[in-house]
Formats: structure tokens, sequence, C-alpha cells
């Protein structure tokens, strides 16, 4: 009698608990959406490798034998168009993950099917949040912003030799960031090609920062150089918040810890930075996964490029400071609209 009365108890007190709100159970399925993309991105790559170099030593080595084949016989195909996979970017996991921030995507001009383009994303932040999420996933509507555009995202090549990564990135619609990689789906991939290059790169990272927006853009050509041999349009962006999601402990110029991150940044293709986020349980915590900042990416007015198959250094030139005074133009027109203030400026280095 007296366990029945302990198990009655237990169970009232079970029914007289609180249950999760909608509310709740919505947070966590953001974090959740988030937690995975931080993890998949950082983890993903390096854990299949080791996990593919364990089986080598076990009666399972015919997996690691079938997929080295079959990267050996798949070796080219992120240099050619990659193999994206629709649903992938319709996975009901990014609608969580874009209300997280939130992430808005804001459209300013039509960027015509006939055509393709190169969109330079703006700045680069630590993970490139708000291109992943506008460009890679379908949750923004950038397929029903811009009908007839297929959106890519470029990111380092070495994330393409890394096993399980590569068919991950690729199914999104990611692509090498290389001449031979954007060459192609800007010459031999019909038209109506976006590809987003995060011109900044690695160097910009070490600069990320709220309240301050540097761009490494003044030498970065070779972009605008692509663009003039293929004819692609030119379109700046800019995800206004992206530098707010982490803290980084940025060290200043001439320190021997940010000449290590430069020297690891030459050698590597990316920079080592020192920075923190949000922790799993408390927003009051620290950890990798970043603050919940709202993040609007604004698309800019596309720059009319001719097809030039050897471009001079000052065709070049002159289309690199058109770039520069249309994407100037995109965020003195935006900045007070999406977080920022009249005084903030856009600092290009």
């Amino acid at each position: 009698a007296g366990s029945r009365a302990s198990v009655q108890t237990a169970l009232r007190t079970l029914l007289a608990a609180p249950w999760p709100s909608q509310r709740d159970i919505r947070s966590w399925l953001q974090l959740l959406s988030v937690l995975q993309w931080v993890l998949s991105f950082l983890l993903l790559g390096t854990v299949s490798l080791l996990v593919l170099i364990y089986l080598v030593f076990t009666s399972f080595w015919p997996i690691s034998a079938l997929y080295l084949a079959w990267i050996i016989f798949d070796w080219d195909t992120p240099e050619k168009g990659g193999r994206r996979l629709p649903c992938l970017r319709r996975w009901p996991v990014w609608r969580h993950f874009r209300d997280y921030f939130p992430v808005k995507l804001v459209k300013t001009h039509d960027l015509s099917p006939s055509h393709n383009y190169i969109i330079g994303s703006h700045p680069h932040g630590i993970l490139c949040v708000g291109a992943f999420c506008n460009f890679i996933t379908g949750s923004t509507g950038f397929g029903e912003m811009f009908p007839g555009i297929r959106p890519f995202l470029t990111t380092l090549a070495g994330n393409f030799r890394l096993p399980v990564f590569r068919e991950y990135l690729m199914s999104g619609g990611l692509c090498p960031v290389t001449r031979r990689a954007i060459g192609y789906l800007l010459s031999k991939n019909g038209t109506g090609n976006a590809v987003a290059i995060v011109i900044g790169g690695a160097a910009e990272s070490l600069s990320c920062r709220p309240g301050i927006t540097t761009l490494i853009l003044k030498n970065r050509k070779g972009f605008v150089r692509m663009a003039l041999q293929h004819g692609a349009y030119l379109v700046p962006s800019f995800s206004f918040g992206e530098n707010d999601l982490f803290r980084q402990v940025v060290f200043e110029e001439g320190s021997w810890m940010r000449s290590i991150q430069q020297r690891f940044q030459k050698m590597m293709g990316f920079a080592p930075c020192v920075f923190y986020g949000r922790g799993l349980t408390s927003v009051r915590s620290r950890g990798f996964l970043p603050y919940a900042r709202p993040i609007t990416t604004v698309v800019g007015e596309p720059v009319t490029v001719p097809k030039i198959e050897n471009p001079s250094c000052e065709m070049v030139d002159m289309y690199h400071e058109m770039y520069i005074r249309s994407l100037l133009k995109l965020f003195n027109e935006n900045k007070t609209k999406y977080g920022l203030s009249e005084a903030d400026e856009l600092h290009i280095l």
C-alpha cells in the first residue's frame, strides 16, 4: 500500500509540474539547429577522417577502401559545379536556424536569369552565418525573391578534401573558392548562376568585433578580373549584424600573437581566432555557439560588367572602384535601418 501511495504521489507531482510551452520548444529547436550547424562545420570533416582511418585497422576496412576509391573517382566534382541536393536546402531545420538569430534577406534590385553574377559577401565575421543562411539554405526566400537564379557560396578548397564533409558542402551548393570552380559556374553552367564570394576571407575575420566594420577589400581584385573575363555582373551584399554574433580577443597589429595568426593564415588559408559566444545551457555562460543577434543581408544593385577575355589592370581597377562605390552606397543607405548609427562608417583596407 505504501509503495502504491508513493507511485501515486510521484504521478501527481509529475502531472502538476509545468509542461514546456510552445515558445520553450521553439527555443530548444532553434538552439539545437544552430548546435548541429556549428558542430558540422567544426567537427564533421575531422571526425569522419579519424573514423575512416580507425576502420582501416578493423574488419570494416572495406568501407574505408570503397570511400577512398569514391573520392578518387569523384575528385573533380567540387570544381565542376558540385552536386547540390534541393531537398537539403529545404530541410525544415534551417527554418529554426533562421529564427534563432533571426536572419533576414532584403532585395533592392532584380537579378535577371539571363546573366551570371558574382555576389560579394561582406563582412566575413567568424562563421559567415548570413551568407550561409541566405545563399545555401532556402529559409529566407532567396529563390522566391530572385526567380531563376541559382545561388552558390564559395569556401576554402581544403574543405573538399575532407571525407563526408565534402558531400555535405556540395549538397548545399558550396564550391571551392578557386578560379577553376568559379570559372566553371560562370561559363559552363548556363546562365542564372550567382556565385557568392566572401571577399575579405580569413584576414577579415581577425578584425571582426562588434561596433567596428572593417573590410579587407582594397587589394582584393581577383573577383573583378574573373567577372570581366566571364561577363558576370558584380553584386554587393552586406550582412548587418554579422560581427555581433561572437566576442573575439583582438590582438593589436605588431603583437606576437597577431604575427602568429597571420603566419598561420598564409600557410593554411584560414586564421586561428580566439573567440567565444554563448554556452548551450545559458545565454550568460560562455561557449562556442553564436549569440542570438539579428542579421539582415541586403543584396544591392548589380554593376554591369562587359565580357573582356584579357582585361587590362586599368580596366580591373575601374570596375573595382565602381564595385566599392556601389558597396558604400548600399551600406550608407541601409545602416540606420539595421542597427547602426548615422555616424558609423565602413572602413576598407
